[in-house]
């Protein structure tokens, strides 16, 4: 009932304010495989290496991202991607970039109780750094606190609208509780942002069928 209660303040305000480890794989969707057991799409996170932004800074993310919107095929699209999650990335703090660092390697290692006090650090260093919000979210996530992952969400939101990759892992927690309508709704809104979200776009697909049946 609690974490009801939690989730109900928190998809509300992520809703409406204008990355991750693979889950185990999930059964093939089939006549017999429940629908929250279908297969998602993964959080979107920004790449291994994204390019320096330095050179990015002569363009603006509003540039960039209509850049995104009509560029004509995958490739334009992934480098488009890279120079936005440049931007991102970048804290503008010797100190918060090394913990990040640190954070990164707590990830991989699976140590996400030191990945969330890192990143609790951060987040007081340089509250309105989105990215550190984005990456706490994807801890919760992992630890399957949804509860937490949304409230983080809300934040990224809240300072980057456009940020597909929380909204895309928005989508994911909704279609995992069940909530498959407003799961829907912020696929959705990431791809209205990036089209280019390959895995998204399928199940929004899915989705849609679901939600609002087959076409006539």
């Amino acid at each position: 009932m609690a974490s009801r209660f939690i989730l109900a303040l928190t998809l509300g305000a992520a809703l409406c304010v204008p990355a991750l480890a693979a889950e185990p794989a999930a059964p093939e969707k089939g006549p017999d495989v429940p629908p929250q057991l279908a297969p998602k799409p993964d959080w979107v996170q920004p790449p291994g290496e994204a390019p320096r932004s330095g050179r990015d800074r002569l363009y603006n993310l509003d540039t960039l991202f209509e850049a995104l919107k009509i560029a004509p095929d995958n490739e334009s699209a992934r480098a488009i991607e890279q120079r936005i999650w440049a931007l991102w990335i970048v804290s503008g703090s010797d100190t918060c970039n090394l913990l990040m660092g640190r954070v990164k390697a707590a990830i991989e290692q699976k140590d996400f109780e030191v990945a969330i006090k890192l990143l609790d650090a951060v987040i007081e260093l340089k509250p309105n750094y989105t990215e550190a919000w984005n990456r706490r979210a994807t801890v919760y996530y992992l630890q399957k606190d949804y509860g937490h992952a949304l409230s983080d969400i809300r934040e990224v939101l809240a300072r980057e609208p456009r940020h597909f990759g929380a909204l895309s892992g928005l989508g994911l927690i909704l279609q995992e509780i069940g909530d498959e309508k407003h799961a829907l709704e912020a696929y959705r809104r990431a791809l209205a942002i990036n089209p280019h979200l390959e895995n998204v776009d399928e199940a929004v697909k899915n989705l849609r069928e679901k939600v609002e049946g087959r076409d006539i």
